[in-house]
């Protein structure tokens, strides 16, 4: 099978796969092209209330696939800025799902998600310094929110790999599973984020991210929804609440 990436949807969770185990789940260009209209499709799609970026086996992503950078550093650069932009982007809760290597565009492409877990043994690294690239500043800024200066800076300095104990101290990971429970952990988690208002978690993905020209917006959404009054009905009659409200997509 070509590189590529696959995707299906079931119980309303979207599920991508990077899909090139010939080259540990590196990025081809190709691949980097494919994410954003990709992402597109799934977030208009009603049915979708949660995605999982995961990798083929038992690697997340490798990075970039090296030999594309022969021609161009600097297009492979910009199609990698754009995949990460349109997955920070995404209007609806995102989960990178990491087992195995993380590393370079595969870190990249975990932090734009909101949340990363990750199974133990996993290593993570950001390796641009291992090549003489300049890593993106829009990359960094996401790195630095995430870990903080000082652990952004010894990655990034470095290049050198670190294991789930310390992802999960610096904010890189937000859980660590044991060995063969990623899955399960997974799955039981985004039945939950589907489960939940999808006005509450838009306006909060917003919010968290740093928008601060949206609050009239979102108060006139809360307004208009009914999601509000059947969360507290739903709560009263000890029953599980039916949100209807759902991101809207233009176009």
């Amino acid at each position: 099978m070509e590189p590529q990436l696959l995707h299906d949807v079931a119980d309303s969770v979207a599920t991508v796969v990077i899909h090139h185990p010939a080259k540990r789940n590196a990025m081809t260009a190709a691949m980097w092209a494919a994410l954003p209209p990709l992402l597109d499709t799934l977030a208009a799609d009603p049915g979708v209330r949660t995605l999982v970026l995961t990798g083929e086996g038992g690697t997340f992503c490798a990075g970039a696939d090296i030999s594309t950078l022969r021609g161009s550093p600097e297009e492979a650069q910009t199609l990698a800025v754009r995949a990460e932009e349109a997955l920070a982007a995404f209007p609806k809760p995102t989960l990178a799902a990491v087992r195995g290597h993380c590393v370079g565009g595969g870190s990249q492409l975990a932090a734009a998600c909101d949340l990363r877990f990750a199974e133990e043994g996993a290593l993570f690294g950001v390796t641009p310094a291992k090549l003489g690239i300049v890593y993106p500043a829009s990359s960094t800024r996401r790195l630095v929110s995430l870990v903080g200066p000082a652990a952004a800076k010894h990655l990034l300095f470095s290049g050198e790999l670190i294991g789930t104990a310390r992802a999960l101290r610096t904010g890189l990971v937000d859980e660590v599973l044991p060995e063969g429970e990623l899955a399960k952990r997974v799955a039981e988690f985004t039945r939950v984020l589907a489960s939940r208002s999808q006005l509450t978690q838009a306006a909060a993905k917003e919010f968290a991210d740093g928008r601060t020209d949206r609050d009239a917006h979102w108060s006139a959404q809360a307004r208009g929804s009914g999601d509000t009054a059947e969360g507290v009905a739903a709560f009263l009659e000890r029953r599980q609440p039916r949100f209807t409200w759902s991101v809207p997509f233009p176009g």
